[in-house]
């Protein structure tokens, strides 16, 4: 799932020559990192309801990268620097990378696995 989605980000740039919606690429890259760092390495951090201000930080940067990968593409698209329909294919791959996410958070959570 996670290939089909950068399978997806790689064509949102090749159809309409445009290689501006490669940044939202990089925050691919940023989503975990807090999660990594100051989150203990775990997802279970990030839906628990308690921790400390570590954890409340990995919380925060979190969403704040993953609203930034809606916005870069529709800040892109406002500006006129890429088509309506690159931004529904980044849309379209942020939604797989979401849902490959989520898969990967249920099977850690399962001790079977």
């Amino acid at each position: 799932m996670f290939s089909s989605s950068i399978l997806l980000q790689i064509l949102a740039c090749a159809i309409y020559g445009n290689w501006w919606p490669m940044l939202s690429a990089l925050m691919y890259v940023v989503v975990p990192m807090p999660c990594m760092f100051f989150g203990g390495g775990s997802t279970q951090s990030l839906i628990s309801r308690d921790g400390g201000g570590w954890i409340d930080a990995a919380k925060f940067l979190t969403g704040a990268s993953t609203v930034g990968s809606l916005a870069i593409p529709i800040i892109l698209r406002h500006a006129g620097m890429i088509e309506t329909g690159a931004m529904l294919i980044e849309f379209t791959s942020f939604f797989i990378f979401i849902c490959t996410v989520m898969c990967f958070h249920r099977a850690s959570l399962d001790d079977d696995w």
